[in-house]
C-alpha cells in the first residue's frame, strides 16, 4: 500500500491546471465541467432532462458530491468532518460564506482524494451562486437534502464499521441517508416542475426511498472490496451471521459459500428495490419522456450491475465490477425507442435483470 505521500505525490501529476469560473462560458458550462470530473454516469444521464431541471439537478448532485468528498477523504478526523459537513451545510442555506468554506476544507484534503474533487470543493462559491439563484421550493429540495445527508454521513463516520453494520435495517437506514434523501429531492424537484407529476407525488414519494435504496445497495455490493480496503464495510452481520459467516473474517481472495448466500440475499432486495424503481418512472406521463430516460437509466444500469456481481461473486475481489460501455450504449439505445411505452420499459428492465434472485419481502 502506498504511503499517502507517493498518493499526494501521484495525485499531483494526474491534477489538471487550475480552472476559475470565468474560464468558462456559462455557469451551465461549468457545472457540467465539474460534473463530468466527478460522475461520468451522472454526466451522461443528467441532460437527457428538461434544461431547466437539468439545471438544478446538476447542480444537487455537485452538492451531494462535496458532501461525498468530505466522508471520504481518510486525512480528515472525525470532528474535522462533523465541522465541515455541519458548515457546509450552513452555507448551502446561505448561513455561512462558501469561499471561507472552500478555502479552509481545500488546504485539509488529501492525495487521496481525486482531482476532480479537490477542484469542485475548490469552486464551492460557483456552485453555491447556482445553488442561490434557484426559486423557494428548489432552494428548499436542495438544502434539506444537503442537511439530512450530512447529518446521516457524519453519523455513520464516527462509528467503527470494519465489520461491518449490525443489521439489515441499520444498513437500509445507511442508505436512505446516502441516497434515499437524494430521491426525495428529485421528486419534490419533479414536482415543482409538472403538475400532472404532481398529481401522483405522493406515491412518487413514498417509492423514492426504495428507489434510492436500490441504487445505493448496488453501490454497496459492487465496492465491497475498494470498501474494505478502505476500512469499511456496509453490509448487514445479521444477513451474514444467518448464512453461517461472520464479516469480521472477511477476507480477499476467499471463497465461502455462506458469504455468497449472504450476497444473493442482498441482491434480491436491492432486485426488488429497483422493481419499486422502476414502478416510480412509470408514474411519471410518458410525455415526459427526458425525466423517464433520466430515471429508466439509473435502473437499467443498475440491473446490469447486479447481474455482474450475482455471475461473479467469487472473483469480484479481484477486479473493480463496471459493466462494459457496449452495455451502457446498449441501454441508452433501448431506453430511447422505449421509454414512452409502459410495456417496453417493464421488458427492457426485465433484460437488464435478468437472473436475478428475488424476494416476496
Amino acid at each position: 500500500m502506498p504511503s499517502d505521500a507517493v498518493i499526494a505525490k501521484q495525485a499531483s501529476r494526474l491534477r489538471p491546471p487550475e480552472s476559475a469560473p470565468g474560464d468558462f462560458a456559462s455557469t451551465d458550462a461549468l457545472q457540467n465541467h465539474l460534473l463530468l470530473g466527478v460522475s461520468r454516469t451522472f454526466a451522461l444521464t443528467i441532460p437527457q432532462l428538461p434544461s431547466e431541471l437539468c439545471r438544478v439537478v446538476s447542480n444537487g448532485y455537485l452538492l451531494c458530491r462535496i458532501v461525498d468528498t468530505i466522508e471520504d477523504d481518510p486525512a480528515l478526523e472525525a470532528a474535522q468532518k462533523r465541522h465541515y459537513s455541519q458548515l457546509f451545510t450552513a452555507v448551502v442555506a446561505g448561513e455561512a460564506d462558501a469561499t471561507a468554506f472552500a478555502q479552509s476544507l481545500a488546504t485539509r484534503l488529501s492525495g487521496a482524494t481525486i482531482p476532480a474533487e479537490h477542484e469542485l470543493v475548490r469552486l464551492t462559491p460557483a456552485v453555491i451562486e447556482v445553488t442561490h439563484g434557484f426559486d423557494e421550493q428548489q432552494r428548499e429540495a436542495l438544502a434539506t437534502c444537503v442537511r439530512v445527508m450530512a447529518e446521516g454521513m457524519v453519523h455513520y463516520q464516527e462509528l467503527d464499521t470494519r465489520a461491518g453494520l449490525t443489521d439489515l435495517a441499520e444498513m437500509e437506514k445507511y442508505c436512505y441517508y446516502v441516497a434515499g434523501v437524494v430521491g426525495e429531492m428529485l421528486t419534490r424537484l419533479f414536482r415543482a416542475y409538472s403538475p400532472d407529476i404532481d398529481a401522483n407525488g405522493e406515491e412518487m414519494q413514498r417509492l423514492s426511498i426504495a428507489f434510492g435504496q436500490g441504487l445505493q445497495m448496488t453501490n454497496i455490493l459492487k465496492d465491497i472490496w475498494d470498501d474494505h480496503r478502505r476500512g469499511a464495510c456496509w453490509l448487514p452481520r445479521d444477513v451474514f451471521s444467518r448464512q453461517g459467516f461472520e464479516l469480521a473474517e472477511l477476507t480477499p481472495g476467499q471463497r465461502n459459500a455462506g458469504f455468497e448466500r449472504g450476497i444473493d440475499e442482498l441482491i434480491a432486495i436491492a432486485h426488488d428495490c429497483l422493481k419499486q424503481a422502476l414502478e416510480y418512472t412509470l408514474r411519471i406521463p410518458a410525455r415526459e419522456s427526458g425525466i423517464r430516460g433520466f430515471c429508466f437509466l439509473a435502473i437499467g444500469m443498475a440491473g446490469l450491475t447486479l447481474r455482474k456481481i450475482h455471475d461473479d461473486k467469487g472473483r469480484s475481489h479481484a477486479a473493480p465490477i463496471r459493466i462494459t460501455r457496449r452495455s451502457v450504449k446498449g441501454v441508452v439505445a433501448a431506453s430511447r425507442i422505449a421509454v414512452r411505452n409502459d410495456a417496453l420499459l417493464r421488458a427492457l428492465f426485465k433484460a437488464c435483470s435478468r437472473g436475478l434472485p428475488s424476494t416476496s419481502r
